[in-house]
């Protein structure tokens, strides 16, 4: 059975990172580092929450590729994510050598927010349909 608050738990620590890169548009005060980071913990805990209302148990990872294909695997329609995967490597690497950024191009903040914002609203509407039957 699909643990529902566990799910719902997760979905508001996302949402503490996804408030965190509303802030971050400014990117003389915020690297790219930083804000790379936020999104790769929204995006993480997001797709946790999803799997938790899939009721799939994930691995302590990470590696949002992994967790993509989890939810795949599940039966999702996660295709328009996957481009989210490139912020894995802000999950832990990027926190510890100055200027990693492997990315084609600077982050367009704006796209990214939008990006882990629809994400979270798949979500939520996900857990809310779920957890009513």
């Amino acid at each position: 059975m699909a643990d529902f608050e566990h799910a719902r738990a997760l979905l508001r620590m996302a949402h503490k990172d996804f408030n965190a890169l509303t802030g971050m548009l400014d990117k003389a005060l915020f690297a790219d580092e930083i804000f790379g980071f936020h999104v790769q913990q929204a995006v993480e805990k997001a797709l946790k929450a999803w799997l938790c209302a899939y009721d799939v148990i994930y691995p302590p990872t990470h590696d949002l590729a992994r967790l993509l294909t989890l939810l795949e695997k599940a039966g999702a329609d996660i295709e328009e994510f996957w481009p989210l995967v490139q912020f894995t490597i802000f999950a832990v690497q990027a926190r510890y050598e100055e200027g990693l950024t492997e990315l084609d191009e600077p982050i367009d903040r704006a796209a990214e927010i939008q990006n882990v914002s629809d994400l979270l609203t798949r979500v939520e509407k996900l857990i809310v349909a779920k957890s009513l039957g």
